[in-house]
């Protein structure tokens, strides 16, 4: 296998946890919207938005929750379990655009997408809210390497149900399966979505993780191992 004929011509990405930290996203965000409203410690309130969080995202995924819609359930639910005085909706506008301003790069992100552009149709496929999945990739100067970029939240389906890869997909017009490869860092979403969809996967995982049963066709621990496989 050589750089002209590469194993990948048609390359979807995940954004969060893939390309970006967004775990340090999303707590730089919401260190800035308590604050906005007097809360010195955002930790006394951070593991209950995490888990409102992490089960509204959880029900995005089974299809029984909108991704748009997380963007003020979350903050609704946190200003009703939190006993807050505040209006939800401007809690939810500061952290969106706290998560599209906060947050970096994994090492190698720049320079390992410079490799694959060269060779490989590039676009990200990701479930999140559009304002926000957009405006990190403009931050980050991003978008010049995708094709094109599809976001649950803006085309209605999310991983790991396969009618977004579908979408994806007839938008890059219709590669062969076997050319495809999905890169990202999540059991729940991105691997079974890509095994359900019949294509394979690389899982970006920095932490050394357990799969279980997860069907994953090769495994990354950094960025810059990716151009090797694809080449």
């Amino acid at each position: 296998m050589t750089a002209e004929t590469p194993r990948y011509t048609t390359i979807l990405f995940d954004l969060d946890d893939t390309l970006l930290d967004s775990v340090e996203s999303a707590r730089l965000a919401f260190d800035e919207t308590m604050a906005s409203i007097g809360v010195d410690d955002p930790d006394v309130h951070r593991p209950l938005f995490g888990e409102i969080n992490a089960d509204l995202w959880g029900k995005v995924e089974t299809g029984e929750l909108m991704p748009n819609a997380v963007k003020t359930l979350r903050f609704e639910q946190l200003v009703e379990q939190a006993g807050f005085d505040t209006d939800p909706l401007t809690l939810a506008d500061i952290y969106g655009r706290g998560l599209g301003m906060h947050g970096s790069l994994y090492p190698g992100a720049h320079e390992m997408l410079e490799a694959l552009s060269d060779v490989a149709t590039l676009a990200i496929i990701t479930n999140g809210i559009g304002e926000i999945q957009r405006s990190r990739l403009a931050h980050h100067d991003l978008g010049r390497y995708f094709d094109d970029v599809v976001i649950s939240g803006e085309v209605g389906h999310s991983k790991p149900g396969s009618r977004i890869f579908e979408v994806a997909l007839e938008r890059l017009g219709n590669p062969q399966k076997s050319t495809v490869a999905m890169i990202g860092d999540s059991l729940s979403s991105d691997m079974p979505g890509a095994a359900a969809f019949g294509i394979d996967s690389i899982w970006f995982d920095v932490q050394d993780r357990d799969p279980g049963d997860a069907l994953v066709t090769h495994r990354v621990s950094s960025l810059m191992e990716i151009p090797a496989i694809v080449l």
